[in-house]
């Protein structure tokens, strides 16, 4: 993607012209099949793919990723959101449905178990993140891959009956198509304020869900020009209970897309590169050499990154750099005068709370995960809670800590997350470490075993039971020699 990028959101054009140039330049075909466009390529993807396509390395790295969902779906049912959530859901008369909503007694229909499981992964803001290509993207900021595909998948898997297997295939092929749209779509869609989660993670879920429905490309195309329809979720409710609601509501809609064009529903199957479409609308233009799903697959290249902290991926460099310093000199919060972070000027962009004051605010605050490092040397879910946020002591080191730019972490690009880290003491020491990657990145992974803690500190925080737990991992561990989906879905519910 080198060169001289080809967004036609930098041409000086208003939107009327655009259009009519486009058209000019170009009449489009009455379908897509015909126009051979980014619509009809992704549409091809889902319906044909078949599980011995996916490379044996990308089935293993979607394993890690599946199971990492698990438990974060499991930590976020005993979060306040997973509370209103149910109580919501039950308040609406549902009648029952076969779909799990993990952490609960609770089954719905596949569309509602969705919209639940989905904002509890996304809820603590743990879950895994796409890595940019680009030297114009923001690392780590393209899309949440997980959190909108697989509760899509797995409560139509678990109401189908379907196997492990089918399961596997359909989250690859949504997480890819998520990912490749992501990638395509010009930078101005996340810099203007979408949230890429909430609106490519609804094309994950149709795709999804139309897999595992086994439809025909033709079918899959109007199902991706429903989902366009519905993709929405803005970043200026980062740090509020909304910013997990885009990954449940982009789990849901896709369901709903596939559910309408199965019954006959029609949508423009062109709706990706129209110039009313979805990249035009949402962000100015694309690129259309981006649009090779499977090709490669993003879990292999640029790859998905598993979180080793709850909150947003851009603060886990700084926190792995600081983490060394304290541990190599042996830094007590008592000791510290000052810290100073440095990184590319997008990363303040969406590390907005430097005053956090509740624990949702701090998951995107580089000030507070500094301080409770400094402070506790840990910050797992237990730490990014309202009542530590509001101790007078992480307050009063928040106030300690300084987030700004640095010249030669904007010079790295913002395809990486540059951090430089300084620690100034009161006797007059300094100590200063650089990161650009944090565990659980491509470039430091985790093992399945290193994953399955994780997993189990998740479900330690969610009061899960022991045996339940251990059960799950081996599940996943074997999940496409699983028959049955229930049985793993059985294992992720109360009771």
């Amino acid at each position: 993607m080198a060169g001289a990028p080809r967004y036609t959101s930098h041409m000086l054009l208003t939107r009327r012209k655009l259009a009519q140039l486009a058209i000019a330049a170009a009449p489009l075909p009455a379908t897509s099949a015909e126009a051979g466009g980014a619509t009809h390529r992704v549409a091809e993807f889902i319906a044909k793919t078949q599980y011995a396509d996916i490379p044996h390395a990308v089935i293993e790295l979607g394993r890690k990723s599946i199971l990492d969902g698990l438990g974060l779906a499991l930590a976020g049912s005993v979060a306040a959101t997973g509370r209103i959530v149910r109580e919501y859901l039950e308040q609406l008369g549902l009648t029952p449905g076969g779909a799990t909503v993990i952490g609960s007694r609770l089954q719905f229909t596949p569309r509602f178990a969705a919209f639940a499981n989905g904002i509890g992964i996304h809820a603590d803001d743990y879950d895994d993140t796409q890595l940019a290509a680009a030297p114009d993207r923001v690392y780590g900021l393209l899309t949440h891959p997980t959190a909108p595909c697989l509760p899509a998948a797995l409560a139509i898997a678990e109401t189908g009956r379907l196997s492990g297997r089918d399961l596997m295939l359909a989250y690859h092929v949504g997480v890819e198509v998520e990912c490749k749209i992501a990638e395509a779509i010009s930078p101005r869609h996340y810099e203007a304020g979408f949230h890429s989660t909430g609106t490519c993670g609804t094309f994950a879920a149709a795709a999804a869900a139309m897999k595992l429905y086994r439809a025909d490309a033709a079918a899959c195309a109007r199902a991706l020009g429903v989902a366009a329809s519905q993709s929405a979720g803005l970043r200026e409710n980062f740090g509020t209970m909304t910013k997990p609601f885009h990954a449940g509501r982009a789990a849901e809609s896709g369901i709903v897309a596939a559910d309408l064009v199965r019954l006959g529903w029609t949508a423009s199957d062109r709706i990706l590169e129209a110039p009313r479409g979805f990249f035009h609308a949402a962000g100015g233009g694309f690129d259309p050499a981006a649009i090779t799903p499977g090709d490669p697959w993003t879990f292999a290249s640029p790859g998905i990154s598993i979180k080793p902290f709850p909150s947003g991926s851009l603060t886990h460099p700084a926190m792995t750099a600081l983490l060394r310093l304290i541990r190599e000199h042996r830094i007590s919060a008592a000791q510290v005068a000052r810290v100073s972070v440095r990184t590319n000027r997008n990363m303040p962009n969406a590390l907005i709370h430097h005053r956090p004051t509740d624990g949702l605010q701090a998951k995107f605050s580089m000030e507070f995960c500094m301080a409770v490092l400094l402070l506790y040397g840990r910050a797992g879910l237990g730490e990014f809670t309202d009542a530590v946020v509001r101790r007078p002591e992480v307050q009063a080191m928040i106030r300690r800590v300084d987030f700004g730019v640095n010249p030669e972490a904007e010079k790295a690009g913002y395809n990486n997350m540059t951090s430089i880290v300084t620690v100034r003491l009161i006797d007059g020491r300094v100590f200063t470490a650089r990161e650009d990657f944090a565990m659980g990145s491509p470039a430091n992974p985790m093992s399945y075993e290193e994953v399955a803690a994780k997993f189990e500190g998740a479900t330690r925080y969610a009061g899960w039971p022991t045996a339940k737990t251990r059960a799950i991992v081996e599940a996943v561990r074997k999940l496409e020699d699983l028959p049955d989906v229930r049985t793993l879905a059985a294992l992720c519910a109360a009771g």
